[in-house]
């Protein structure tokens, strides 16, 4: 089962933590939140990073390398973050959903 942890309320404070952390055991995924300035308006950019813990001696440590036995956790964590991603999206408000808009219409 997956722990989520929501930092909204204290992301306002610290733009150094993320909004949102999923994790499954070992590996875990931190999803940052920043907005951009588009003159008239801003857009939220996101971006995820993806960790897996491991325990050297005595002390934990972090990495950005996975394991064939992690590649399952990862891509769920993954789905998971992209769901969250989209549904933040849809939140931040109508004047986002524009830029969006004319995002998807550049691609």
């Amino acid at each position: 089962m997956a722990h989520a942890t929501n930092n909204a309320k204290t992301a306002e404070n610290s733009p150094k933590r993320p909004i949102q952390t999923i994790r499954y055991g070992v590996v875990r995924a931190a999803i940052w939140k920043r907005l951009v300035d588009l003159g008239n308006n801003s857009r939220p950019m996101y971006s995820v990073t993806f960790t897996r813990s491991y325990k050297d001696a005595d002390q934990w440590r972090e990495s950005a390398s996975f394991g064939p036995d992690d590649l399952l956790t990862l891509a769920k964590i993954a789905n998971e973050a992209h769901t969250f991603i989209h549904q933040d999206r849809h939140t931040s408000g109508p004047s986002n959903e524009a830029a969006e808009r004319q995002g998807a219409r550049d691609k």
